[in-house]
This record gives C-alpha cells, sequence and structure tokens, in this order.
C-alpha cells in the first residue's frame, strides 16, 4: 500500500502536520502560491468579456512543481491542505490543476481545512475532506483579476503623466486616499480657543481635597461653539467658555461664592469583557500595547499558528487561525476556557457562556473561529521558556483576551458629585470618581499591574539598601505617591455640605486637528469602512511604504509630494472606483460570490463598464505633471526673473523663467577665420541678443562675457579663441533651480532624523539585518544561515527622499562657484553648485603622491562600502592599495612611502617591499605568478597596540529572551 501525500504552504507547517499524521503520510510544502498571472501581460481576456485569466507556473517553482507531480504519481491519495481561506483555496485549485493529469483515479485529490493546526483538529479534517470549494476559488481569482486590471491599466497613465515605476492598486490607493485627505484635514484646520476652569476644594470635616470641573450656570451646559459636522449640524465643546473675558468674569464671582455638595449619586457600574480577537483587533492592540507593526505581528502569528518546538511535546501549534473576520469560538474552547475559569473561582464564572455578535457578523468571514489559543492548558508563562520575546508577548495577548472573554463583568462603585458655587448665579461643577470593587474579567491585566508594582517596589528596595542616603528620600518619595494616591479618590459627602475653596485653575486650550494615521488606527479605519480584509491589511500598508507613497514620521503616516500627486489625479480621473464606499460595495459583492449567489463574471462585467469608461476619460484629460510649468509669484536669486514650478525626477522644483534649452553654437577656428561674416550671420539667425561668448578648456571656462550686438560678439570671440580651445555662442539662460520644500514632509521636524524603526521577519518575527551580496545591500532574516535557514529577504529598492544640500564657503578650484555637500546613493559628498556644467568633485586626498605616475592619491569607496586608496588619474593610472599609504620614507630602503596595517596585534607601518610582513593577496584564477621588481625590506615598526575589545552590555531577560527555535 503506497502512501497519501498531503501538501501545505509551508515547510514549518509541513514539520507540525507530519508529527499528527504518522509515517502512512508524506508531507510536503508548495511554498506558497504556484500559478499565477504573467508578468509581462495583463493575463486576462479582455476582448469576448469573459475575463478568463491566463494562470502559468510561478517564475522559480518549476523545481517544485515537478516534484510535486512525481510524488503525487505514486500516491494513493493526495490531500491539499493550504490555509483555510480565499487565498488557501485558490493555491489548492492551482495544486489540483497540476497534479490530477498526473493521477489515475480523479477522485483521489480531495481538499481538507482546520483552523488551528492541533491532533484532534487535523486528524478530524481528513475524516471530513472533501472537494474544493469553487465560489471561494472564483472569489479570490475576481479579486486577483480586479487587482490586475487597475494596475495594469493605471499605472502606465502614470508612468505616461508623472513617473515611471508608480504604480496604482485597486485598494492601496483607497488607503492611500484616506491618509492624504486626513493630512488636507490638518493643514486646513483652524483652531478653535476654549477654557475650562477647575476648583480643588474640601469640606469643612476633614482636609482631604478634590479638583471639580465647572460645567455651567443655572443649571444651562456650558459649552463652545465648534463648527458643523458633514451633516451640517452644529457642535459644540461641553464645560468651556470661549474667551479670556468670560473667564474672568466667571472667577471674580467664584472667589466670592458659597460653595456647597448639592447631590452625591452612587452607583454600581458594570464593565463587560471583550471579544476574543479578530484579525483587525489583534493588530491594533499589538500595535498600542506592545509595539508591533502589522507586519510583525503577522509575521509573528503565523509561526504561533504553524507551530513551536514545546520541550517533549515537539512542535504544537499554539493559535488558531490569524486570518478572521470573526468573533465565533467552537463550543469545545468554551467549555475548556470555563472549566480553567472556574478553579480561578466560582465568582469570575458566568452562569452561561458569553457570546458575541462581532461586526457585522453577516459580512464576516465566518469560515472559521476568532483568533484565540489552541489550549488554554497552555498558559503563557508555563511556555515561556520555549518562546521568543515576541511570541511570548503576543501569545499572551492573545491568551488573555480569550479567557477573559469568557469571565464575568468587573465591577465599579461610581460616584457622581454635583457642586454649586452660589453667587449673583449659581455655577455649577462637578466631579466624578469611581474605585474597582470586583476585577472580574480585568484579573489579567490587574495582576500584570500588581506584578510590574512589585517589581518595581523591589528594584526601589534594592537601590535603597545599596545607598542608605537616599534610603530616607525614596521612603518619603514612596509614602507621598501613596499619599497622592488618597487624594485622588473622593472624601465622604453628603448633600448640602458646605465647601472651602482653596484654589480655582482656569485653562486656555485650543481644539487639536485630527491625528495622523498610525498602522493600528488605519487598519481600524479601513476595517470600518469595509475596505479589503483581514489578509490584505498587512500588504497594503507595506505597499503604500514601498511605492514611497508614504513616510512615517514619528511612527505616523505622513503622505510624501509624489503620493499626494498620485492620489489627487487618480481620484478626479476615477472619481468611481477609487471612492471608498464603493470599494467597500465591490467587498460584499466578493462576499456574495464566495456564498455562490453572485456570478464572478457578472461582478467583472459591472466593474469593468465603469472603469473602461473611467480609463478612456483618463487617457484623454489626465493632467501632465511631468510637463507642467505653472507661474509662481517667486523670483529667481540670481537674475530676478519670475519663477516657475516644474516637475522632475525627484518631485516639484521652482526653476528661473529664463532657463532655455537651447544648445550653445561651437564656434569652428577654420570657418571663423575664413568668413567671420558668414559666421556671424548664422548665429544671429539662430540666437537674438543678448548672447554669452564663451571659451573652455577640458569642460573648465576660460572665458566668458555677455555681448549686446554683433560688432562685440565679433571681438568676444576674437579673444576667446586665444584663451581657451573650445569657442561657443549662446543665448543668455539663468540655470537657478531650488526644491519646493513647501510640498515635501518636513524632514527637520522632530522625530523625522530618528532611527528607522526596526524591521520583522515575516516569517519568524525575528529582527531584520543588513546584508551585503552580490547586488548590493538587502535585507535579511538572522537565521538566513541557519540549518534549516530562514531565507527570507527584503530588497532596498525604496527610494528615500533626500535632504537639502547644504552650501559651503569654500569656492570650486575649476569655475569659483561655491561647493555644496550633497547626500548621495553612498553618503555624503562634496561638490560644485554649477553641476551638471562644472562636474568638479571634492575628493578626500592623502598627502602622498602616487607611485607609478605622480598623480594624487584618493580615499575612495567600493560598491559595498570598504574604502581603498586609488590614484586620481584612473583609468590612465590604475595603481590602488586596500592599505592607507604614509609619508614617511623607509628609513632601511628609501621608499618614498609606507603602509598602514592593522590587525588583532596592533597597528604597524611597514615598507611596502617587506613582502613577508603584508597582507597576503589572492591570486586571480589564471594569473601569472608576479616576480618582484623592487629587493627585499624588512622594516616593519609597531606604532600602536590593539584596539580595546568593546563591553557588551548584558541584555535585561525581562526585555530579551533568547530565541530557542528551528526555523524553517
Amino acid at each position: 500500500m503506497g502512501k497519501s501525500l498531503v501538501i501545505v504552504e509551508s515547510p514549518a507547517k509541513a514539520k507540525t502536520i507530519g508529527k499528527y499524521l504518522g509515517s502512512d503520510y508524506v508531507v510536503e510544502a508548495s511554498i506558497g502560491h504556484i500559478m499565477d498571472l504573467p508578468k509581462n501581460d495583463i493575463g486576462v481576456e479582455l476582448k469576448k468579456r469573459t475575463f478568463e485569466p491566463t494562470l502559468i507556473v510561478s517564475p522559480g517553482k518549476e523545481k517544485i512543481v515537478d516534484r510535486l507531480k512525481k510524488l503525487a504519481s505514486k500516491a494513493d491519495m493526495v490531500y491539499l491542505a493550504p490555509d483555510p481561506d480565499r487565498e488557501g483555496e485558490a493555491i489548492a485549485a492551482h495544486l489540483s490543476i497540476q497534479l490530477l493529469p498526473m493521477m489515475k483515479d480523479k477522485s483521489k485529490v480531495r481538499r481538507v481545512t482546520f483552523n488551528e493546526i492541533t491532533k484532534k483538529a487535523v486528524q478530524a479534517a481528513f475524516l471530513n475532506a472533501r472537494d474544493i470549494d469553487e465560489d471561494l476559488v472564483d472569489a479570490q481569482q475576481t479579486r486577483r483579476v480586479l487587482d490586475r486590471l487597475v494596475g495594469y491599466q493605471v499605472s502606465p497613465l502614470l508612468w505616461d503623466k508623472v513617473r515611471r515605476g508608480l504604480s496604482a492598486g485597486r485598494v492601496q490607493t483607497v488607503a492611500l486616499r484616506l491618509i492624504v485627505e486626513r493630512e488636507q484635514e490638518i493643514n486646513d484646520f483652524n483652531p478653535v480657543e476654549y477654557w475650562t476652569i477647575d476648583a480643588q476644594l474640601e469640606p469643612t470635616a476633614n482636609k482631604q481635597s478634590f479638583t471639580a470641573r465647572f460645567v455651567g450656570v443655572n443649571g444651562v451646559p456650558a459649552r463652545v461653539a465648534n463648527g458643523k459636522d458633514e451633516e451640517g449640524k452644529e457642535l459644540f465643546l461641553s464645560n468651556a467658555l470661549p474667551d479670556h473675558e468670560a473667564v474672568d468674569e466667571v472667577v471674580s464671582e467664584l472667589k466670592v461664592a458659597k460653595w456647597s455638595v448639592r447631590s452625591v449619586e452612587k452607583k454600581e457600574r458594570r464593565n463587560n469583557p471583550k471579544a476574543p480577537y479578530t484579525t483587525s483587533k489583534l493588530q491594533q492592540d499589538a500595535a498600542g500595547r506592545l509595539g508591533f507593526n502589522v507586519r510583525r505581528t503577522m509575521g509573528v502569528a503565523q509561526r504561533l499558528y504553524e507551530g513551536v518546538e514545546i520541550g517533549s511535546e515537539g512542535t504544537v501549534g499554539l493559535i488558531t487561525y490569524m486570518r478572521t473576520d470573526s468573533t465565533r469560538v467552537s463550543a469545545d474552547a468554551i467549555e475548556e476556557a470555563r472549566e480553567f475559569i472556574g478553579k480561578i473561582g466560582a465568582n469570575y464564572l458566568p452562569a452561561k457562556p458569553n457570546e458575541y455578535a462581532g461586526k457585522k457578523q453577516v459580512e464576516a468571514q465566518d469560515a472559521h473561529e476568532a483568533i484565540r489559543p489552541t489550549s488554554v492548558k497552555y498558559t503563557p508563562d508555563s511556555i515561556r521558556k520555549y518562546l521568543s520575546d515576541e511570541q511570548y508577548r503576543l501569545y499572551k495577548l492573545i491568551w488573555q483576551r480569550f479567557v477573559s472573554s469568557q469571565m464575568t463583568p468587573a465591577v465599579f462603585d461610581q460616584t457622581t458629585v454635583d457642586i454649586v458655587a452660589q453667587a449673583k448665579l449659581a455655577y455649577d461643577f462637578r466631579v466624578t470618581g469611581s474605585v474597582l470593587k470586583f476585577e472580574g474579567h480585568l484579573k489579567f491585566e490587574e495582576e500584570d499591574k500588581r506584578t510590574r508594582q512589585a517589581a518595581k517596589d523591589k528594584a526601589a528596595k534594592e537601590e535603597a539598601s545599596a545607598k542608605p542616603v537616599v534610603d530616607a528620600g525614596a521612603a518619603a518619595q514612596a509614602g507621598s505617591e501613596e499619599e497622592d494616591e488618597a487624594e485622588a479618590r473622593l472624601p465622604e459627602l453628603s448633600n448640602g455640605e458646605a465647601l472651602r475653596l482653596q484654589k480655582l485653575d482656569p485653562l486656555q486650550k485650543f481644539t487639536q486637528p485630527p491625528p495622523r494615521f498610525n498602522e493600528a488606527s488605519l487598519v481600524k479605519t479601513l476595517e470600518e469602512k469595509g475596505i479589503g480584509r483581514p489578509s490584505t491589511y498587512a500588504s497594503i500598508i507595506n505597499t503604500i511604504q514601498d511605492r514611497d507613497y508614504v513616510k512615517k514620521i514619528q511612527s505616523k503616516f505622513v503622505p510624501t509630494e509624489i503620493g499626494t500627486v498620485v492620489t489627487k489625479l487618480l481620484v478626479k480621473n476615477f472619481p468611481y472606483i477609487f471612492d471608498t464606499a464603493y470599494t467597500a460595495t465591490l467587498e460584499g459583492e466578493l462576499d456574495a460570490v464566495e456564498d455562490g449567489t453572485e456570478r464572478w463574471t457578472d461582478l467583472l462585467k459591472g466593474f469593468y463598464d465603469h472603469f473602461e469608461k473611467e480609463l478612456n476619460v483618463a487617457s484623454d484629460n489626465m493632467e501632465d505633471v511631468k510637463r507642467m510649468e505653472q507661474k509662481t509669484d517667486e523670483t529667481c536669486d540670481n537674475c530676478g526673473s519670475p519663477l516657475i514650478l516644474k516637475w522632475g525626477k525627484f518631485g516639484s522644483f521652482y526653476s528661473c523663467s529664463n532657463f532655455t534649452k537651447v544648445k550653445p553654437m561651437t564656434i569652428a577656428a577654420g570657418p571663423w577665420k575664413k568668413d567671420p561674416k558668414a559666421v556671424t550671420k548664422k548665429v544671429t539667425s539662430a540666437f537674438a541678443f543678448p548672447l554669452i561668448v564663451k571659451s573652455t578648456t577640458e569642460d573648465v571656462i576660460e572665458y566668458s562675457k555677455e555681448v549686446g550686438d554683433t560688432k562685440e560678439m565679433a571681438s568676444a570671440i576674437a579673444e576667446a579663441a586665444e584663451q581657451g580651445k573650445k569657442v561657443s555662442v549662446e543665448p543668455i539662460s539663468c540655470d537657478f533651480t531650488k526644491e519646493n520644500f513647501a510640498a515635501k514632509p518636513d524632514l527637520s521636524a522632530p522625530g523625522a532624523d530618528e532611527v528607522a524603526e526596526e524591521e520583522f521577519c515575516d516569517n519568524c518575527g525575528r529582527v531584520m539585518v543588513l546584508r551585503n551580496g552580490p547586488w548590493g545591500p538587502f535585507m535579511a532574516c538572522p537565521g538566513y544561515n541557519e540549518d534549516p535557514p530562514c531565507k527570507t529577504i527584503r530588497k532596498l529598492n525604496q527610494k528615500v527622499q533626500q535632504k537639502p544640500p547644504v552650501q559651503l564657503e569654500e569656492a570650486c578650484p575649476k569655475c569659483g562657484k561655491p561647493l555644496l555637500l550633497r547626500n548621495g546613493q553612498y553618503g555624503e559628498f562634496i561638490s560644485c553648485s554649477g553641476y551638471p556644467k562644472c562636474k568638479y568633485i571634492k575628493q578626500e586626498l592623502l598627502d602622498v603622491k602616487c607611485p607609478k605616475d605622480g598623480g594624487d592619491i584618493a580615499v575612495r569607496k567600493t560598491k559595498r562600502g570598504d574604502l581603498f586608496y586609488g590614484c586620481v588619474n584612473y583609468p590612465k593610472c590604475d595603481f590602488a592599495s586596500n592599505l592607507k599609504l604614509i609619508n614617511q620614507t623607509c628609513p632601511k630602503c628609501d621608499s618614498a612611502y609606507v603602509l598602514e596595517v592593522v590587525n588583532d596585534k596592533g597597528t604597524y607601518l611597514v615598507c611596502p617591499n617587506n613582502r613577508e610582513a603584508l597582507p597576503k593577496r589572492r591570486k586571480k584564477k589564471g594569473a601569472p605568478e608576479e616576480v618582484p621588481t623592487t629587493p627585499l625590506c624588512t622594516y616593519e615598526k609597531k606604532i600602536a597596540g590593539p584596539a580595546p575589545v568593546p563591553t557588551i552590555e548584558r541584555p535585561d531577560p525581562e526585555k530579551t529572551r533568547a530565541v530557542v527555535e528551528s526555523v524553517a
């Protein structure tokens, strides 16, 4: 009897499932998708409106497909087990297309799905194997075709009108639109002034003071107008006064008023537990509480889902599938959670299980459960030693959220005190306080708080015992904190009780603009508006950053100039396709395709009818940003002419209107000597006066003069011919430009210069590191060379906006213009401000002459960033050295220079003829043996000891834990 073949996406998942299935099954990984649309063609049939996609084996997957075909031809059964969602169903369908021809019995290919990778779930899935769900496949295929239609037909428009390399996406453009429109709201925001008044009061019976806030006069609420909402309804700021005059008037009355308690209301408030995590809620909480970005969250969750080595138990899948809209939980999981909670205490266990309706459950992808631990018995602390720090923190978040979702509500005692300050009018104040009466579902949060506080107290105690002088201060400080906490609580108050005014605190405030989006708030907004699905949030955020449409400043998304321009063009020319409401409606239609209630071709026909009309109009009417020339009120710094706003490779910039692209006319010596009048006539027929006559020698300007008529020009040409080799005449042109900084993110803002946030491996969640390869630097997982390796990489192809150049006081030695400190691909460098006419670049020179031709020796860098020293006359002179040349004559052989050699023993001066002491160079393959042309020298002198070894601080085990797992 042959074996059964099981195919999943990832090797880690294959390893976990293989453990549960036994030796009768061969578990292989497809490593993601094996088929896709071709890259060099749209790959969708449009003429007959069938929208049939042309699928090919993904480049680089040929060997994997061939191996799976061979295994399938020998297997008794083939089980397709990718993830339980649309994308997983599409992968299964593509595998079926490739493997069915290899099978004698076509019914032997079956689909299995499981929401969690546990022994029970996996074995149950194989007992309930089914056919591929064509509706799910159609839904995923429709999404892929929609994205291809938009991307491959709108992006070329952007290449033609704005810049090559740009892209448009059906969902990414709508997400970018939210960010750009939010930035516009911030720029258009007009702050409103308002004032609040706080009164510090104390009862006459005791000295325990408290603070109350002014809320109104004579029972009428105090409020300040704050514009109107989208529907035109007026908005107000509560408990506020409009200006300083109104505040002064109220304060003067309050100082002479009689204060008393009007009413005291005590009631019990219940705080209900929250539902288990959906994908978006997990991403939001991981960002807010753990500081994880979306990519990191999903990468770590993927590893927890696929399985982690848990001691003698082997590989265990710790959480259920992490891409879900549903809050549903299986009855078995609820029962296990209730049993666990019952052991904590009967008062924490509700009479019946808590149920959660969730977000429009009809629209949710309810094929699988909410994100929860596969078993409550794996408590975070019990398996902490097997998890990396990222895995432990995220798993703890998921575990606590699930268990607390089945616990009783927390109970608070809430007290609201209304206070009156009686003067000419009755001024109303209010204060509210609450005390936790029963922690209920907040038990784990409260325990974490107590643990953190205990750790702080222990650290303070240890520090105090080590430093007795600080002991009294620390104790006093601790005591004062306890007093502050006590003072924050409301004293016992009764109706009509008199109060004493201690202090009034009026405070001026201004309304704030809506905050910029961060990753968590963007995901929340996308979910609320129905844009995208759980599996797409991470790719949306990554794409808009990779395309350089947005930058992150202090963890907030700020649109770049190119992002703003692209968004405005697309929204203007495709108002229907890139509308947020329509994009959300399209998601609902995709759900209908998944449910089998709508045909995928009907959806695409409806979409393409709108899209084609807008595409045709946009092709004719879209603004050509590349050729934009917009008049401005700015003037040129050099000649005073008006500046024009233009578009270049790196965005918009100001250019002098007196600039011309007309090429200069070269005056050849022969024709000029033979017939000056004919040459003059040729020049005046091509150009109008005034003109510039120049002469140059090897691109260095030797002579330049402005002329206003034919006579002056002839005289200037004669003078120029005597001073330079090449004589030319050209119209006066001003090449002054300056960047349009107002349209770009402020890179000098606080936080903009901070170190870029860490990037995390999508596969295993570890911090990515910078590596160098044959084609330059790239980001790679630290497990890149491990066994087994984690080969996750990211090419550094994202364009980064450079800071403006800084003008130096030093002048260019060739043309006399100021030098500029610029930022380039390989770091900072100094060059002439007259570039491209003057190509001078300042080099760091050694005080040693080249031993081959006597030229200067410059410090240079390889593509990898390594330093070397070479002659400035390259390529005429090919002298280069990896060792620094020192201007010192060798005392033994009179060599004009010595070399600086640094190794683990120290720093040495070595004669270049001391071939035994110099580092050995690898001989090129096939190159002949080098024959020394100079006599051997033995000079070597130690000038410094070895560099000190840097001390490595021991990491805090609470913040950093070692990775103890193998990464597949």
